[in-house]
């Protein structure tokens, strides 16, 4: 990795965000060998701060990578997982592609919605969740998928669904992590998993330690 000294300019734009962000920042560009290159993890960390990609986090990215605004929004608009709106606290997400609709997808969205009282697409007026449908997670074989802040869940039915839902919105969790919510929420996996994930999502972001988004969970 290396040295990465921002100028002025980069260093006033991003003035109000955390220290913590700030260094990460400074981590992120050190990692790439063009400053353009980090402009996706950046938008990430501009989430974290802003609470979804904001006119403002778009160009602060802008400056610090070199792009144009317009080339920054290009990207944020094309990625599903860069939220151009206000978020809930936790972002529920199910998988409606073929397999997981051929197993329920539409019911157990449909008892999500129901549960929140949250339409899909849409936030709460509380803040506490966001709904929407996705395309493929790659888990098909636990289809339906359900996730929770890009933590994922398979086999879920729509009573585990009201379940999930109420123990999210009395428990209230920090952290969300998809080992204890399988076990909670979740059924037949589509395959083993071999290492046990500790860490889980603190934010509706991904989880990733190097952004500060994940903690570790039970």
């Amino acid at each position: 990795m290396k040295d990465v000294v921002l100028t002025a300019e980069e260093s006033e734009v991003i003035a109000d965000w955390s220290a913590a962000s700030q260094q990460r920042a400074i981590e992120t560009l050190g990692r790439y060998p063009e400053k353009r290159s980090a402009v996706m993890p950046l938008l990430f960390l501009s989430m974290i701060e802003n609470g979804y990609v904001t006119d403002d986090g778009m160009r602060q990215v802008g400056v610090l990578t070199g792009l144009s605004p317009a080339q920054v929004q290009s990207v944020a608009s094309f990625y599903t997982m860069y939220k151009r709106e206000p978020i809930g606290d936790y972002l529920v997400g199910v998988c409606t592609s073929i397999s997981c609709f051929l197993l329920g997808a539409d019911d157990v969205l449909a008892a999500i919605e129901d549960e929140t009282g949250v339409p899909d697409g849409e936030t709460g007026g509380d803040g506490a969740f966001s709904v929407e449908h996705v395309e493929c997670n790659g888990a098909c074989g636990g289809a339906p998928v359900v996730l929770v802040n890009w933590e994922m869940i398979e086999s879920v039915t729509p009573d585990k669904a009201r379940e999930l839902i109420r123990w999210l919105r009395n428990g209230r969790p920090e952290v969300v992590n998809t080992e204890e919510m399988q076990q909670l929420f979740g059924g037949e996996r589509s395959f083993d998993w071999g290492i046990k994930e500790a860490e889980g999502a603190v934010l509706p972001v991904p989880a990733f330690g190097p952004f500060g988004s994940a903690k570790e969970g039970t």
